[in-house]
């Protein structure tokens, strides 16, 4: 039986299992970059709204203003947020576009158009079109839902721009992938493209460090290097 989303570490194991026969290609990222976290984020509408205030954003500032707003409103519900006035969501640090998106957000579900409890049941294609049905809720957002929150074993953040260089770097691609050539790049993944998304994540943050290592090592074998120049 195929596994529809990755809840455990089992699940994460079996997949980069199925994932590495299906493209050897994984199996040598995963021996080079070691395996990827489960990094499971909690779902509902937390979940989906902590997304929203994160995007295009330092983690840092991104986590405090959801300390801010989690203080704020708790429990964060989509009834609180509706209630709220714009002017308070904005002195908690959200922008006028966020601020916009969660109250679309909130609407959508207090009227019963978007069911979050029940997303999950669905096919990733399925769920994908419900989430962007909703204003606010863009393919990126609504693909790292499923990804992180649900953990849908097939969803695939095509437009993710670190996804891309990732794919660039480790498949040795002349430029880095479209979205649409990401699309095609992964249709053979299926159906674990969630889990190659883990790994060439994971690999490209190896990949990164281990050069920043290496340029700070070489400038540092270079400052300790004896001058050739001479005195005059």
């Amino acid at each position: 039986m195929t596994l529809s989303h990755i809840y455990t570490e089992a699940d994460l194991e079996a997949a980069l299992s199925a994932l590495g026969k299906a493209d050897p290609r994984f199996a040598a990222l995963l021996a080079k970059a070691g395996r990827p976290p489960l990094r499971r984020r909690p779902d509902g509408f937390a979940g989906l709204a902590a997304i929203i205030v994160a995007q295009q954003l330092s983690t840092a500032s991104a986590g405090a203003i959801w300390a801010r707003l989690a203080a704020a409103f708790d429990p964060f519900e989509p009834a609180a947020i509706l209630r709220a006035r714009p002017v308070r969501l904005a002195r908690l640090g959200l922008s006028a576009p966020k601020i916009r998106a969660l109250k679309a957000i909130a609407r959508a579900v207090a009227r019963g158009d978007l069911a979050l409890a029940s997303l999950g049941d669905l096919a990733a294609e399925e769920a994908h079109a419900s989430l962007t049905a909703v204003h606010g809720i863009g393919p990126w957002t609504a693909d790292i839902y499923l990804l992180s929150c649900l953990g849908h074993a097939d969803a695939w953040p095509a437009g993710d721009l670190a996804l891309q260089e990732a794919a660039r770097v480790a498949f040795a691609l002349p430029a880095r992938p479209t979205a649409k050539e990401m699309q095609a790049l992964a249709e053979s993944w299926r159906p674990w493209r969630a889990v190659a998304a883990r790994i060439l994540w994971t690999y490209y943050r190896t990949a990164t460090a281990t050069a920043k290592s290496s340029v700070t090592r070489s400038r540092a074998a270079r400052s300790k290097a004896p001058s050739s120049r001479r005195g005059v």
